[in-house]
C-alpha cells in the first residue's frame, strides 16, 4: 500500500475539506504522507538539490575514510575472507550526515550553500507553521496551541534544525543499515527526500514495512513522539527506517520544528474512546525527553515516556 500523496494547493480553495480529511487520514493511518504543490517554488527546491549534492562531493572522500560504518563493513567483509560467519554491523548507520541551525556554523563551500538552504528554510518554516495550523484544527485545539506549548508560552524560541543527510552506495547492503528504525523525538518533521533513489521506509500499522516512494519535489510529512503525546494518541509517531542500497547516492533533508528544551509537554485533548488502555499519556518536559531519547532512541518508545515523566517528577518534588 502506497504512502498517501496529497495535493497541497487545493486546501484553500473548494476541495478544503476533502483536503483535510486526507491529512486526517494520513496522520492517523500512517503517520507519514506527501505533500505535492506546497507553495514553495520549483527552482528553489532545484537549487536545494544542487547545492546539496555539491556539498557531499566534498565530503565524500572523509565518508569513504572515516565514517565508522564503512571501516567496520570492511573489517567485516574481510573475516568473511578468512571464513567466519557473517553477522550484520550493529549500532552504526551508512549515513553521511550534518545539521544546520540558525545558530551553528554553516559550511562555507560551495558558496551558494548558505544563501540557498537559508530561504529553503525559511520558507519550509511557512509550511511547517501551516501545517501546524491545520492539526490544531484536526484535533479541535485553539489556533496557535501548539506553537504556545512549544515556546513555554512564548518564553522561548521552538527549535527548527535541519539534518542534510546522504546514503552513498553500499556494496553489501544486507549487513549493515543504512539507518536504524526509530520514531522521530520532537513535533513535526519535514523531509525533502530524494526523488529518484528510495530506500526511506515506514511501518504500517498492520506490522509490515512499506516504501515511501520518491515523488519529485514533494515534501514528506511526519510526526515525531511530541504530537503524540499532545494528541493522547490520536496521532502516533511513526517507527521509519532507511535501506542501505547498491547503486544510487539517496539525499535527504530532514527539517525538525520541535518543542524549546524548556517546553511542557501533556495530552492536549481526552484520550480517544477506542484507545487500548483508555489512559492519558503522561506529561514531562521535553529538555528530560531528549536526555531519554538520546541514549534509547533505537528502543521502544512507551518505556521513554515513562521514565521522561519520572525525570520530570523527581525534578518538581
Amino acid at each position: 500500500m502506497a504512502i498517501p500523496v496529497i495535493d497541497f494547493s487545493r486546501l484553500d480553495g473548494d476541495d478544503r475539506a476533502a483536503v483535510m480529511a486526507e491529512i486526517a487520514a494520513g496522520f492517523e493511518e500512517w503517520g507519514f504522507f506527501q505533500l505535492v504543490n506546497t507553495g514553495i517554488p520549483d527552482e528553489l527546491l532545484e537549487r536545494v538539490k544542487k547545492v546539496c549534492n555539491d556539498c557531499y562531493k566534498l565530503r565524500e572522500e572523509g565518508f569513504n575514510t572515516s565514517n565508522p560504518a564503512v571501516k567496520a563493513l570492511a573489517a567485516l567483509v574481510d573475516k568473511e575472507g578468512e571464513g567466519l560467519a557473517m553477522r550484520k554491523v550493529e549500532g552504526m548507520d551508512w549515513e553521511d550526515v550534518f545539521t544546520l541551525a540558525d545558530d551553528m556554523p554553516w559550511p562555507s563551500i560551495p558558496p551558494t550553500f548558505k544563501e540557498t538552504m537559508m530561504e529553503y528554510r525559511r520558507e519550509l518554516k511557512k509550511l511547517a507553521l501551516k501545517m501546524l495550523g491545520v492539526m490544531e484544527e484536526l484535533l479541535g485545539l485553539e489556533e496557535g496551541h501548539i506553537a504556545k506549548v512549544f515556546s513555554k508560552d512564548g518564553d522561548f524560541e521552538a527549535f527548527y534544525g535541519t539534518k542534510v543527510s546522504h546514503y552513498p552506495p553500499c556494496p553489501r547492503p544486507e549487513l549493515v543499515d543504512g539507518l536504524r528504525a526509530h520514531t522521530d523525538a520532537g513535533g513535526l518533521i519535514l523531509l525533502f527526500q530524494d526523488d529518484r533513489v528510495g530506500g526511506l521506509q515506514v511501518l504500517g500499522r498492520d506490522g509490515l514495512w512499506a516504501d515511501v516512494q520518491p515523488v519529485e519535489n514533494a515534501i514528506v510529512i511526519n510526526t515525531g513522539d511530541q504530537i503524540e503525546v499532545m494528541s493522547n494518541g490520536r496521532y502516533k509517531s511513526a517507527w521509519h527506517r532507511v535501506l542501505a542500497i547498491r547503486e544510487g547516492n539517496r539525499r535527504s533533508i530532514a527539517s525538525f520544528y520541535n518543542p524549546a528544551r524548556a517546553a511542557t509537554i501533556a495530552p492536549a485533548i481526552p484520550a480517544a474512546a477506542d484507545s487500548s488502555t483508555g489512559a492519558d499519556y503522561p506529561s514531562f518536559s521535553f529538555g528530560d525527553y531528549m536526555e531519554v531519547y538520546l541514549k534509547q532512541k533505537f528502543q521502544a518508545k512507551e518505556p521513554r515516556f515513562t521514565s521522561a515523566a519520572a525525570m520530570t517528577k523527581k525534578t518538581m518534588d
